[in-house]
Parts: structure tokens; sequence; C-alpha cells
């Protein structure tokens, strides 16, 4: 076998490959046996459907080790509810990630991991407000969480609910992310095999949001469903 040539590549993606190689060399080789029963076969507990955002690693945050978490990464960490046959492609890849991790793996958590500062959910809102984004694919798939967008408040005075206006929920994005985060659970339990699992209490639905700006945890309460920061749960 030549000799790698390091030099074939330089900057970030030298770096990587850096990278690779003190993996092998470190955790790969003090971990073999554990990698090497990995390599027969996965047993996940956890399906997590978490954000393509480069700065939010479900597992890297969690601390997760290999073979911990069976992972999908999206834009904006959204799930199409379930649709079959209907003609839709839009996120097929992400259904069928989901069924493996439930029917394959069968998984006994299932995470829908957001956070903050979400360029998913800001084109959202953004779409929500008649300015779409110029991309080919993200303007369908965020619209995904176009009910997100659509929230109400009581009125103090008047007791009555009225709409959030587009306006606060760009400047307040968090309460899209949340909300997001809230719809893509309910379309989790429009699958069929979720449902049954759900019931048949062998699988749990949770709901959780990263803060970028503090590194807080906020985390669906079990019971009540909305979200709490992890230290007072």
């Amino acid at each position: 076998m030549c000799e790698f040539d390091k030099s074939l590549f330089k900057g970030v993606m030298g770096d990587l490959i850096e990278g690779a190689v003190a993996f092998r060399q470190d955790e790969y080789k003090r971990d073999k046996y554990d990698m090497l029963g990995l390599a027969e076969a996965q047993h996940p507990e956890i399906l997590m459907i978490g954000c393509s955002d480069s700065r939010v690693d479900p597992a890297l945050i969690c601390g997760a080790n290999a073979g911990d978490i069976f992972s999908i990464r999206n834009v904006a960490n959204l799930v199409p509810p379930y649709e079959f046959g209907s003609g839709r492609s839009r996120g097929y890849g992400v259904r069928a990630a989901i069924e493996y991790g439930v029917k394959a793996l069968e998984v006994s958590h299932i995470v829908v991991f957001g956070h903050a500062h979400c360029g998913g959910i800001k084109a959202a809102i953004d779409t929500a407000a008649g300015h779409a984004p110029e991309f080919e694919f993200i303007g369908p798939w965020v619209a995904i969480a176009e009910q997100a967008c659509k929230q109400e408040i009581t009125d103090p005075v008047t007791g009555k609910k009225k709409p959030v206006s587009i306006g606060q929920l760009t400047d307040f994005a968090y309460l899209v992310e949340r909300r997001s985060v809230l719809n893509s659970i309910e379309n989790l339990k429009t699958y069929p095999w979720i449902k049954e699992r759900i019931e048949a209490s062998e699988l749990t639905l949770h709901g959780w949001w990263f803060d970028l700006e503090s590194g807080d945890l906020w985390v669906t309460h079990p019971e009540k469903g909305h979200f709490l920061p992890v230290e007072t749960c």
C-alpha cells in the first residue's frame, strides 16, 4: 500500500483528514473491541431528529458515544407528516430514516432537537411573511413549519385570543422554533406504526430546544408538553 500524501489535501479538508487519523490512532484503537462490536450491528435506543446547522451537533452536546444515537439531520429539524402513495416526494428520505429507526432498530425514544437562531425557521417565517427564499428546495421544505408561524396569545385586557404578528415572531423566533418542534412531534404521531408503539408504551416522543447563546437545553415536560430548562424539570 502506498504512503498517503498529506499534501494532496490542504486547509479545512486537510484538518478533517488529520482528525480522522487521530481518531483512529486514539479513540478507535483504545475502544477497538467496542467499535468492532458496532461493526456487526447497532442497537441505539434513541432516534434523534436534529438540524443540519453546523453549530448544533446533538451527539456532541449530549456527550453521546458511537452507537448511542441513530441520527437524522435536516434543515430546521422538521418531520413531514405521514404520506404514502400520495405522489409527493417531499421528505421521503426523512420518512425512510424514521421508519428504519422505529421498525428495524426498534428505538424506544425519538427526540426532535431544535435550536435557537435556526436559519431554516427564519426562512419559514420569511415565507409566512410573503418573502419565500429564492432557492429551489428550501421553500417547499420549510413550508412544513408553516403552522408554527400561526400563533395566538391571550389579550390580558379582553381575555380573548389574538394572533401574534409576523413582525413579533421575527423578533422572537424562539417561539416558532419551539412550536415547530411540537408540531413535528404531532406529525410523528400521524405515522401508524409510531402511534401503535406509543399506545403500547414502547416508544416515547420528546421535544428539545438548545439555546446557542447560553448553552441551556430546554425539554418538553413529560406530562404537560411545554418547554422547561432542564434545571427545573
